[in-house]
Parts: structure tokens; C-alpha cells; sequence
């Protein structure tokens, strides 16, 4: 049990923390001291209401379901609003049994952790997006009122009278007045020393469940100065609160249920807990019972009649990973991950059993464009088809639940190939997209993670098995022509003329002649100093999205003899990237998109990017339109890099000055790795300058060259200590001031 709940709080920081700490806000620079070049500045501007950090690059649109997060409910109405990624579903649900799906329309710019529904209003906690409010009087037709950028991440969401509480993780307990919804402001705020993820409001107090510093009461009878008046440091980690007379539910995560005495809220204490078998969410009461989303262990029923002893009368395990409940009458309403919504009878708490549900999407891990439609590998619940003759408004017309996880997808013609780990290669028929069938598979032992066709053959990167060659000519009944037992785990793979090349993770990048298919052979290899884990291939370079290795150039003008030309280090982990033109996209993790200029293969240089809300594992570029599968956020529409004069020259003073600043985003430090050939560097020293956005010069540093390295750069740490959380932007000797650093808490 003990190691369960180690598992358990892993997963959940993973989760929690994959989500990014980034925060955007409008810059402008009045002061003198400097400007910013007005590319950049000018995309800045238009992104006054968006909260990703971006450079030269545009959002356009979403189709952003994915797992399920959080919950709520119209009892005047019989609806339910279903978080699915960074989207919402509108269910209709007057048979408990049926969940009816009316709408598929709000599409959030973020992720939902917190929904909160009141007179024909949805208050959103869109994580990094901060708060969005929709109408949804008509609940086939919602739409957006107004949305305010929090300073952390908004992670829940309660409105009492004329004002939103947000648990704002980082930034704490914001208070957004909401009297006018088209126009919310924020007027006090508390920064709480831990990590708001749950609000609870009952009279003068907010009850803040604070992540690994408990419970907190904040006196906010004046909103415009809220104030702790108290607290009481949980076992665990308290991550969900429901305040009810004179107690305080916390959800404590591996340390389950715990029962505080707020009677004085200055003096909380705790009287009572039960240790649920997994990891406590979420809390909600009705009647004697306290029901709590606990994890991997579903929905426990915990009778809380005596606050001193609490125990467990009855309980419901879901098929995944329980998040978030909302309870009603005879019903718990539970948002399951990638089971979607699940309701539960808790008519008889002893024997809470499920009448009806509704499955949500999972994760999308890959996708695959052709005309009108996005395909997207969507994990456990298959490939989703979707609509993108309108960019800016996606929509699913299709799907098909493959019977493993599809990770990867390909279109040829009227087929869809899709690598469906665990359950080998399945073939659609996506002929009519709104009605996709399964005509034919082929179903060995192993992983199937990519595949890529040509003509009668589906190349496969199958794993530890390597690259396995399946001829499709007859799609009814695929077979093994032939396959090849690479070293590494084989991720992704991408066939040119006689050859396919293999991301093979810690082995590098193979490539295996497939001259005859069915007698494959490795012909060459070049053992990258990441992980490699995407590849495209274009005229005579392997473009590698090698992880933390970021991407790798290799020539392969003889494929025998592969060698790397050049490289660029992107800011997160490079998982996968297809090249256009001059540009490499990378889908680089927790860091977004990354556009790398790679004119010249020898010096790739960034000139774009932008923070998606999810974490970019998958790409797919077509004309100026970039889609991303953005995991929890499904798939992401962007254009880019937006070109101009302003901006060839700052790419062009990028390349005289090859200047780099990692890591970033930063907390307690960062580090310059600049050549020293550079006019700034004065032997092996260098001057920092900290502006901020307002252009005013927040720190100055000289410092000395902490290494020096074999091609003749020198790496200069810089300490951030006193730095708050924010945007910045450096100037490094007498060099422009191009380089901006993000630094988080």
C-alpha cells in the first residue's frame, strides 16, 4: 500500500507539474532605456489576452479534448459540464443512464482543472489560461464572455456573489470580481506558501487546500485585502476542501480524508481522518457521507456522522484514474480521466454502483494531415477525426476506438494506418470521415509506435523489436514481408528512397536499407547524444528531435556515412519534428513549439516559438499551418514563424551573435553560453543587464566564465537570487537586447 501511494504522488506531481509554470502578460516598454525590436513587440501586443509565452508565431485554433479532469452540474437543467483537456462537454442527462452529448463548442485556450456553474454561467479554471467565463444559456450554443490571465495557474474555481475565487497554484488565492462577466478584474489577491489547488468559501473565510502546506483560512470579508487568519498542516498533501458547519473536508491526497475542527478558524485542528486506499482528490458532502475521487480507487463513501471516527461504507471503483467528483440528489457525477464522465447511483451509499457514462477522449500522441482533416492518435480511445476546412474552429466529424493505443497514424488514400501499441497495426477506412471502420490489421507481439507508408508497405518502429515491414497491398489482409532488430527502443521512423531511418532512443538514429523488403539490413548508424525519439528526413539531413539532446542535423548524403552538421538545443524535450522549407517545428514537451531557422544546417537558430497549454509531443506542418498534438490538450493549431523585415533582422544579428540562455524558463539561476569571440565577452568576463517589461534595469552582474568549452564558448552563470517570478529581458555586454528570460517561482 505504501509503495501504491508512493506510485500514486509521483503520478500526480507528473500531472500536475507537466502542465508548465509559464505565465504571459502584456509587454509594452515606455521607458528610453530601451525597446524591444518591433516584431517582437508587436506580436506581444496582440497576444494581450492570451497566456502563453510566444515568439513570431500565432495561436489560430483547437480542437483541445482530451483526459478528464473536472465536473459540475445544472440541476435546474439536468446538464452536466464535462472537462475534457482543455474543452468542455455539455451533456444532457434527464435519463441518468443516457448521457445525451448536446455540445462539443467550448474550446478553452487551456487546460480545465476547475469548472464551476451558476445562473446559466461556467466559470473555467483553465490552468495557464487563467479563468474563462461562458454563456451557456443556450446550451447548444455556448459562448465566450471574457476570460482574465491569473498570475499562476488557474487550477479551481468557486463564485460567491459578485466574486470568483481562484486557487491560482503558485500565485495562490486570487479574487476576481465577476459582476460584470464580460469585464472581470481582479481585486485582492493572497499568496498562500504553498501550492492553491482547491477553494472553499464559507462566510468571512476562504479555506484554501494548499498542496504540501495543508490547509489555509484567509479572512476575505474585505476582498480587496484578504488576510490569513490561520492553518493547519495536513499529513499529506491537500490538494481538494469542502467546508460544512463547523468542519473542514480536506482530500489529502495519499493521506486520504482528514477532518479539521474550523470553529475558530484561527486555531484549526484536526479531530478525525479515514486513510482511503488511494490518493485523495477530490471531496464532496451529502448527508452523513463524505464522497471522495480517490485515484486509481475510484469513489469512496465515507460516513463522517461521527467527525471523530469516520469510516468507509461503500464504494465504487472506476476503470481509471478518478479526479474530481460532484454529488446531487441520488447521484455522484465523476470525472475519470480517459473513462470520461462517470455517474454512480449512491441512492444505497453502501452499494454506490453506475448507471450511465460518458467517454471523453484520452491524450493525443500523433498526428496526421491530408485536405480537409486532422487524424489524430488519441491513445486508448483511437483515432479522432477532425474537421480543419476552418482552422480557427475545429471539430471532431468522426472517430474509431482502436482496440490498443494508438500512438502513431498515417493516411494513405482512403486508409488510415495507425501504429496501436499493444494491439499491432489496425487499418481504417476513412473514406466517409464521419463513419471510419476497421477493414484489416496485422497483430504481433510488440509495441507499434510509429508507422509510416509507401506504396504496398508499412514501415512500423515496433519498439525493442526494432522496424517491422508490412505489406498492405491487399489492406484486408496485411502480412510480414520482413523486419530488422534494432539496438534501442524504435520510436519513429520516416522512409526515403531505399532507406528508412529510425529513431531508436538511446541508440540513435539506424538506418536500414529496404532495398528488399523482405530481407532488411542496418546499413549505417549515428549514436546521437540524447534520446532520439522523432525523425523527418528531407533531401540529404536527418532532422532528430533527440530529448533533452534537442535537434540534431545529420547529413546523410551517403547513408552509409551519416555525421551530425549541426544542432540546436531546444528549451525542453524535443519528442518529435517535421521540416518545411527552411524550418524545422520541433514538438519539444513542457516547452511548446520551437521553429528552427535551418538554412544554413551547420547553425540552426531558433526564430519562433510558442508555449502550448499541453505538453507538444506530435507535429504536423502543412503551409504556414503548424498542428501540434498537444496531449492533455488534443490538437493545437498555430501559424508560423510570421515574417517581415524587423524580424530577418533580428534573425540575421542571431546569427553574427550566437548567444544562449538556458535554462529557460529559470528559478534560482540561469547560465550564457556565448562564443568568446564576441566583442561583449572581456576575456572571460562578461556584463549582465536585467530589464524588466517596463524597461527598467532590475539587476546588473559582472561575471566570470564558469567553463570553457572545446568549441571555443564560455558558459556564465548567473544567480537570480531576489528575482521575483516574470518576464525579463537581457542585455549581455553592449549586444542588443534580444534575449528574454522567463523566471518562475
Amino acid at each position: 500500500m505504501k509503495l501504491c501511494k508512493v506510485v500514486l504522488f509521483c503520478l500526480f506531481c507528473f500531472v500536475l507539474f507537466a502542465q508548465g509554470q509559464i505565465v504571459n502578460r502584456e509587454c509594452g516598454f515606455p521607458s528610453s532605456e530601451f525597446q524591444l525590436p518591433s516584431s517582437v513587440s508587436s506580436v506581444h501586443s496582440s497576444l494581450t489576452k492570451l497566456a502563453f509565452d510566444s515568439l513570431n508565431c500565432r495561436f489560430i485554433g483547437n480542437w483541445p479534448y482530451g483526459s478528464s479532469f473536472a465536473v459540475s452540474y445544472d440541476s435546474a437543467r439536468n446538464l452536466v459540464f464535462c472537462g475534457s483537456g482543455g474543452g468542455v462537454y455539455i451533456l444532457d442527462v434527464p435519463n441518468p443512464s443516457s448521457p445525451i452529448r448536446i455540445s462539443d463548442a467550448i474550446h478553452t485556450r487551456g487546460v480545465v482543472w476547475g469548472l464551476f456553474y451558476k445562473s446559466n454561467l461556467l466559470y473555467i479554471a483553465c490552468y495557464d489560461a487563467g479563468l474563462e467565463i461562458w454563456d451557456v444559456n443556450n446550451p447548444t450554443n455556448p459562448y465566450k464572455l471574457s476570460s482574465f490571465n491569473t498570475a499562476g495557474s488557474a487550477y479551481s474555481v468557486l463564485v460567491l456573489g459578485s466574486f470568483a475565487y481562484i486557487a491560482d497554484v503558485w500565485a495562490g488565492l486570487r479574487i476576481i470580481n465577476v459582476s460584470n462577466p464580460v469585464n472581470p478584474f481582479e481585486v485582492g489577491y493572497y499568496d498562500t506558501p504553498g501550492q492553491a489547488l482547491c477553494v472553499f468559501v464559507l462566510g468571512h473565510y476562504a479555506y484554501v487546500a494548499d498542496g504540501d502546506s495543508g490547509l489555509r483560512v484567509i479572512n476575505v470579508s474585505d476582498p480587496t485585502n484578504p488576510f490569513e487568519v490561520g492553518y493547519y498542516d495536513t499529513q499529506g498533501n491537500a490538494y481538494g476542501v469542502y467546508t460544512l458547519g463547523s468542519y473542514a473536508y480536506v482530500a489529502d491526497l495519499s493521506d486520504g480524508l482528514r477532518i479539521i475542527d474550523i470553529t475558530n478558524p484561527s486555531n484549526p485542528f484536526e479531530v478525525g481522518y479515514y486513510d482511503t486506499p488511494g490518493g485523495a482528490f477530490s471531496v464532496q458532502i451529502l448527508g452523513p457521507n463524505a464522497y471522495v475521487a480517490d485515484g486509481d480507487f475510484g469513489l469512496r463513501v465515507i460516513n463522517i456522522s461521527n467527525p471523530s471516527n469516520p469510516f468507509e461504507v461503500g464504494y465504487y471503483d472506476t476503470p481509471t484514474w478518478t479526479w474530481s467528483v460532484f454529488v446531487l440528489g441520488s447521484y455522484a457525477y465523476l470525472a475519470d480521466h480517459f473513462g470520461g464522465l462517470r455517474i454512480i447511483d449512491i441512492s444505497n451509499p453502501t452499494n454506490p454502483y453506475l448507471v450511465g457514462y460518458y467517454i471523453t477522449p484520452d491524450c493525443s500522441h500523433d498526428i496526421y494531415v491530408l485536405g480537409s482533416y486532422a487524424y489524430v492518435a488519441n491513445r486508448i480511445n483511437g483515432l479522432r477525426i477532425i474537421d480543419i476546412t476552418n482552422p480557427s474552429n475545429p471539430f471532431e466529424v468522426g472517430y474509431y476506438d482502436t482496440p490498443g493505443w494508438a500512438r502513431g497514424v498515417f493516411v494513405s488514400g482512403s486508409y488510415a494506418y495507425v501504429a496501436d501499441r499493444g494491439r499491432g497495426l489496425r487499418i481504417i477506412n476513412v473514406s466517409d470521415p464521419s463513419n471510419p471502420f476497421e477493414i484489416g490489421y496485422y497483430d504481433p507481439p510488440g509495441d507499434f509506435l510509429s508507422v509510416y507508408v509507401v506504396g504496398s508497405y508499412a514501415y512500423v518502429a515496433d519498439g525493442i523489436t526494432g522496424l517491422r515491414i508490412i505489406n498492405v497491398s491487399n489492406p484486408n489482409y496485411p502480412y510480414e514481408a520482413g523486419s530488422c532488430n534494432t539496438p534501442g527502443t524504435a520510436c519513429d521512423v520516416y522512409v526515403l528512397c531505399n532507406y528508412a531511418y529510425v529513431a531508436d532512443r538511446n541508440s540513435g538514429l539506424r538506418i536500414i536499407d529496404i532495398t528488399n523488403s523482405s530481407n532488411p539490413f542496418e546499413a549505417s548508424y549515428y549514436d546521437t547524444p540524447g534520446d532520439a525519439q522523432g525523425v523527418y528526413v528531407l533531401d540529404s539531413y536527418a532532422y532528430v528531435a533527440d530529448r533533452d539532446a534537442g535537434l540534431r542535423i545529420i547529413d546523410i548524403t551517403n547513408p552509409y556515412y551519416p555525421f551530425e552538421i549541426g544542432y540546436y538545443e531546444t528549451q525542453g524535450q524535443a519528442r518529435g519534428v517535421s521540416v518545411l522549407g527552411s524550418y524545422a517545428y520541433v514538438a519539444d514537451f513542457l516547452s511548446g513549439l520551437r521553429i528552427i531557422n535551418i538554412s544554413n544546417p551547420s547553425y540552426p537558430f531558433e526564430v519562433g516559438y510558442y508555449d502550448t497549454p499541453g505538453n507538444a509531443v506530435g507535429i504536423y506542418v502543412l503551409g504556414y499551418y503548424v498542428y501540434v498534438a498537444d496531449y492533455y490538450a488534443g490538437l493545437q493549431i498555430y501559424y508560423g514563424p510570421l515574417t517581415g523585415i524587423e524580424e530577418n533582422e533580428i534573425a540575421s544579428r542571431w546569427t553574427r551573435n550566437p548567444i544562449r540562455v538556458y535554462p529557460n524558463p529559470a528559478k534560482s539561476f540561469f547560465i550564457i553560453r556565448i562564443p568568446q569571440t564576441l566583442h561583449c565577452v572581456q576575456g572571460d568576463k562578461i556584463l549582465v543587464k536585467i530589464f524588466d517589461v517596463s524597461g527598467k534595469v532590475i539587476k546588473e552582474i559582472a561575471t566570470t566564465a564558469s567553463q570553457s568549452r572545446n568549441d571555443r564558448t564560455g558558459e556564465f552563470k548567473v544567480s537570480l537570487k531576489g528575482m521575483n517570478p516574470g518576464i525579463y529581458f537581457l542585455q549581455i555586454g553592449n549586444e542588443p537586447v534580444t534575449n528574454k528570460l522567463v523566471i518562475t517561482k
